[in-house]
């Protein structure tokens, strides 16, 4: 069949017609930003797409909550703390093998279910003043990971009364799983902030690493306030500051810290004021920081010193009540000059 000039004209340009309409619809990249609260928390996330990506960012948070929040009496961790069910989930799969690994790297400094105890010195759920001796021991016969395991996606308790609770981590997480959402739509530059734990990649929106503020607590008659103590520069990664500047309550002339030792069952005594660590993800950055928290100053040296998978930085006070700086040289690569 013989098709005319005229008629191949036509079809032509009804094909250039339908290619400049779908270039003219797709969007070129542009910065965008997302903002709420969370967790009785600020977000703040800043990234680079063709699209707007903010249901995407409510569906991730909406499914960490669902699985790991403690406050959600209808998650899953909610339920094998109430023993209804011991079925995990992909999320707290990955919050439980976190937990393991920093648990025994840090010598059981770090540990998930010191939630009883946590609870009682009125830090968690409840409120309330310091518990006795006789409390306390009676709830550390029920914290210690080693108590917990998990077989063939099922939590399995040494004792019923083992309660799991992953807050230090969770925000941490939340950070990455955005990361990876972000990164399956094609999005290479961002920035996810959660209550001040961090997960970046690439450039920000003036081409350049991205820069996160770390305070420096200086105390001033049982006041707090907080200037930067440097400026971190970073293509890739977590950064996360655990201290007990922020969250702590005075009872009879002594600031107690919502940090809870899981050997001692007492609220932490520590010379460390904070702890800022950045990792490969916001989620370890989270748990290694709430770690050295326990430990204290002098240990986070002797552990940290020569690790080069984890920068840290330590703001502690010395007997004349001084301000001591520390930072291991892998936490040195990333602050700005």
């Amino acid at each position: 069949m013989k098709i005319s000039k005229q008629y191949l004209a036509v079809v032509v340009a009804t094909i250039l017609g339908v290619v400049a309409m779908w270039c003219s619809r797709r969007q070129a990249p542009r910065w965008r930003e997302c903002a709420g609260i969370v967790w009785t928390t600020e977000y703040h996330i800043s990234y680079l797409a063709q699209s707007d990506l903010s249901d995407s960012i409510q569906l991730v948070l909406q499914a960490v909550d669902r699985s790991a929040s403690v406050y959600n009496e209808a998650s899953t961790i909610a339920a094998i703390n109430a023993g209804t069910s011991m079925r995990s989930d992909a999320i707290l799969d990955t919050l439980y093998h976190a937990s393991v690994l920093v648990h025994r790297e840090s010598g059981g400094a770090f540990d998930p279910t010191v939630m009883p105890l946590v609870n009682v010195w009125g830090f968690g759920r409840t409120h309330g003043t310091s518990p006795s001796d006789e409390q306390i021991d009676s709830l550390l016969q029920f914290v210690g990971l080693e108590k917990l395991k998990l077989r063939d996606g099922s939590f399995v308790k040494a004792d019923a009364r083992v309660q799991l609770d992953f807050s230090s981590i969770a925000k941490g997480l939340a950070c990455d799983e955005i990361g990876r959402m972000l990164n399956r739509n094609g999005v290479s530059d961002y920035m996810v902030e959660i209550g001040g734990e961090v997960t970046l990649s690439g450039s920000n929106p003036q081409g350049k690493p991205w820069h996160v503020s770390v305070d420096m607590p200086t105390e001033q008659d049982d006041e707090v306030s907080h200037e930067s103590a440097l400026v971190l520069s970073l293509n890739q990664g977590g950064v996360a500051t655990s201290g007990n500047y922020r969250k702590f309550r005075d009872e009879g002339g002594q600031r107690l810290s919502h940090i809870v030792n899981p050997a001692t069952g007492r609220s932490q005594t520590s010379d460390l004021l904070s702890v800022t660590v950045v990792a490969q993800s916001c989620m370890m950055a989270d748990a290694w920081a709430t770690a050295c928290m326990v430990l204290g100053a002098d240990r986070v040296v002797d552990m940290m010193g020569s690790r080069h998978d984890l920068g840290v930085m330590t703001i502690s006070v010395d007997g004349d009540g001084r301000l001591v700086v520390w930072s291991n040289s892998r936490f040195a690569r990333f602050i700005a000059s």
